[in-house]
């Protein structure tokens, strides 16, 4: 009988301690909807730079406000998710978190043309960008498939700017990308997600490759300044 009670007692406990984690998932798929959301408004917002060049500027502004929105969010979910749990959620945020990252560097690269690093994202979503055993942090992973989708976004978009007669955007995607390539090649990929991405990556270069070629030939790209290499 004292054998009995004492399964029963262990098997209560499993139940509470399965009820105290499903409630605790419920709240991070709450906030999660909402971080998912302001994502969507933030992409809808982006969609600009693929039909004409003004108003890009304004929109890479009003994507940063949203991310001033998320960040909030992220804070909630950093004091919500145990501190020594974080992959053990961390598929509740994944995608919504790819998707930042390739947003955030989308947006500083039509401000400044530059490559957003893993440090910058993470400060912008207001959480830590070192690889923790414990804590909320912005996972590398998430960080590099963030770049495969950016270089995705760029591909497409060079071939609209050639559409609007924007013959000098597509060079300097093509350099962006080339790099960007070449640094993706110095890793050893083990994670089957990043690696399947990785591998669509050769798809972009060819693309951008074929749009800045077509332009050579017909004679559209443009010439470089006087005295531009020259010493």
């Amino acid at each position: 009988m004292s054998e009995n009670m004492l399964i029963t007692d262990i098997f209560t406990k499993f139940q509470k301690d399965l009820d105290a984690d499903q409630e605790l998932r419920e709240v991070i798929r709450t906030i999660c909807k909402e971080v998912q959301q302001m994502s969507r408004e933030a992409v809808t917002v982006l969609q600009i730079i693929h039909h004409k060049e003004e108003g890009i500027i304004q929109a890479c502004q009003k994507a940063r406000e949203l991310f001033g929105k998320a960040r909030e969010k992220y804070a909630s979910l950093k004091q919500t998710v145990p501190s020594t749990d974080y992959y053990k959620y961390h598929d509740h945020w994944r995608g919504v978190t790819q998707q930042y990252c390739f947003l955030i560097s989308l947006v500083i690269w039509l401000e400044m043309g530059i490559l957003a690093s893993h440090e910058t994202i993470a400060e912008v979503l207001g959480i830590s960008s070192v690889e923790e055993k414990e804590g909320f942090h912005l996972d590398i992973e998430d960080y590099l498939v963030g770049l495969l989708l950016l270089c995705s976004e760029l591909s497409r978009y060079a071939v609209n700017c050639v559409t609007r007669g924007d013959y000098a955007k597509p060079s300097q995607i093509s350099k962006f990308i080339m790099e960007l390539n070449a640094g993706f090649r110095l890793l050893n990929l083990k994670n089957d997600h990043l690696r399947k991405r990785f591998d669509a990556l050769k798809y972009d270069v060819k693309k951008i490759e074929e749009v800045v070629y077509d332009l050579s030939i017909r004679g559209l790209l443009p010439k470089p300044e006087s005295g531009e290499g020259q010493k």
